[in-house]
């Protein structure tokens, strides 16, 4: 019988793993897609905007915060005056671009 529990629990164990890891993903996939938008938004392109990315990617370490706040200094000191909420909800639409892309990824 205690074969059944220790079953049981591991699916649970495995599950939970899973959707850490999918987590995980999907908010890379975000922090990424973000740094993609700002970048433009500063004008950068090419490699100048895929570093600009990974620069974004990396103030997350800090939470979301601090991605935000990079991003807030670095639009301030180009003269863009985009609002928070105009960050607050680029965030929500690019998690829900980021879930969609790992959850469905392309076929082929």
């Amino acid at each position: 019988m205690s074969g059944a529990f220790e079953d049981r629990e591991k699916a649970y164990e495995d599950k939970w793993a899973h959707e850490q890891a999918l987590g995980f993903k999907i908010a890379a996939r975000r922090n990424k897609l973000v740094g993609l938008w700002a970048a433009a938004e500063l004008g950068l392109m090419g490699e100048k905007a895929e570093d600009y990315a990974k620069s974004v990617v990396a103030a997350d370490l800090g939470g979301d915060q601090g991605m935000l706040h990079k991003i807030r200094a670095d639009f301030d000191a180009a003269g863009l005056g985009h609002a928070d909420s105009v960050l607050h909800r680029k965030l929500e639409e690019l998690l829900a671009t980021a879930r969609e892309q790992i959850m469905n990824p392309p076929k082929g």
